[in-house]
């Protein structure tokens, strides 16, 4: 877990590498291209290795539940103290989200699309479930994914009068659905409108009208479902299969959620959309999930790789995710201050943003590594 975490963190903290800009020094490169690409979130439908950081991330929150309320039984506590613990936990990640998503603003910016906010919100329920059966727990997967998608089918679909520009979509845009997919078109859906309300009983700057990239805050409810998904997964892990059974349960488990969003998508139900994180896109995302950590449990359990780099990474998650929000600008900027530019050119102009950024990531592994050595840990 904590390898596949790292990885998770190292791929959020690779942005830093800019490999886009890279990609527009050199458009004629395809290598160069497919970086970008995959650090690159796609516009609507589809999915990119770098929309698995957020799916990814929920998901082990759910994998690591069972091992963390079996650890506070065993020291005792009671479940009034567990819950409490549960809630305090998510407040602190709601506001962290808040707090890291308001720093370069003008005020506090009230938005709850965050992976923290996101994770926050749902966690009390998680918590709850993971003292459910596991037939229970399935059976709540099922309703949160049916109910969610019921309540955006439910919701009236644009029509043709509904001006997109003024949500920030162009009206010929390529990704716009039909029929009952247009039900989860963007910044046109039961999400959207629901933000339009929610979020202007906030302090604003000005009304919200809509998020540039289509997220939204009810999000939340299937991010439940994914995390539910680790939970199950979590709950295998404990129950110390041997080791192929368990990877032909991950594999098996993978593949039935991939090809199962991948039917929604093609039969018109529910399309594979991140950003609004529909049902076909808990089920298709989960499914690479468990691909994930299948891989990295062979790696590691299996065939004895150490990845002792991602590790570090991984039991400090939440403190490299604060750290890259907060300080990345001024570990660049201070590089620049105190070497110039010439330095970071001496592969060519091109490559420029690519070392500073790998430069970077070196200033961060550095500091986890320091924390690692000296059992410092962030827990929440």
């Amino acid at each position: 877990m904590d390898a596949y975490r790292g990885f998770v963190m190292t791929l959020m903290t690779a942005e830093l590498l800019q490999f886009q800009a890279v990609h527009e020094a050199l458009p004629h490169s395809t290598i160069w291209a497919f970086l970008a690409r995959q650090q690159s979130h796609v516009e609507w439908v589809g999915c990119t290795l770098h929309d698995l950081i957020q799916p990814s991330f929920s998901f082990l929150v759910g994998v690591a539940l069972p091992y963390s309320v079996a650890s506070r039984a065993n020291r005792g506590e009671s479940f009034g103290s567990q819950f409490w613990h549960a809630l305090r936990r998510s407040l602190i990640l709601i506001l962290l989200g808040i707090f890291l998503r308001s720093t370069h603003q003008e005020q506090t910016y009230f938005t709850f699309e965050d992976t923290l906010t996101q994770i926050g919100l749902g966690y009390p329920l998680l918590f709850l479930l993971g003292r459910a059966s596991t037939r229970q727990t399935w059976l709540a997967f099922g309703l949160i994914l049916v109910g969610y998608w019921l309540a955006f089918v439910l919701y009236p679909a644009p029509n043709s009068a509904f001006d997109y520009a003024a949500v920030g979509v162009p009206p010929d845009w390529p990704e716009h659905f039909t029929g009952r997919m247009a039900h989860f078109n963007k910044n046109s859906n039961l999400a959207w409108a629901f933000d339009t309300w929610f979020l202007n009983l906030f302090p604003r700057e000005s009304p919200f009208r809509f998020n540039g990239g289509g997220y939204a805050t009810l999000s939340f409810i299937p991010t439940l479902a994914t995390m539910v998904l680790g939970l199950q997964v979590g709950r295998w892990l404990r129950l110390k299969w041997a080791p192929n059974k368990l990877l032909r349960q991950l594999i098996f488990a993978g593949l039935i959620g991939i090809i199962g969003g991948l039917i929604l998508q093609l039969l018109g139900i529910c399309p594979v959309v991140k950003r609004i994180w529909t049902p076909a896109w808990v089920l298709f995302s989960g499914g690479l999930c468990c691909w994930l950590l299948a891989g990295f449990y062979g790696l590691i359990d299996v065939w004895g790789f150490r990845l002792k780099p991602l590790i570090v990474v991984g039991m400090n998650s939440i403190a490299i995710y604060i750290l890259v929000h907060l300080i990345d600008r001024f570990i660049i900027d201070s590089f620049h201050i105190h070497f110039g530019r010439a330095p970071f050119q001496v592969l060519g102009a091109a490559y420029e943003p690519l070392l500073t950024g790998a430069l970077t990531l070196a200033v961060f592994y550095l500091i986890l590594r320091w924390m690692y050595n000296r059992r410092l840990f962030i827990r929440i």
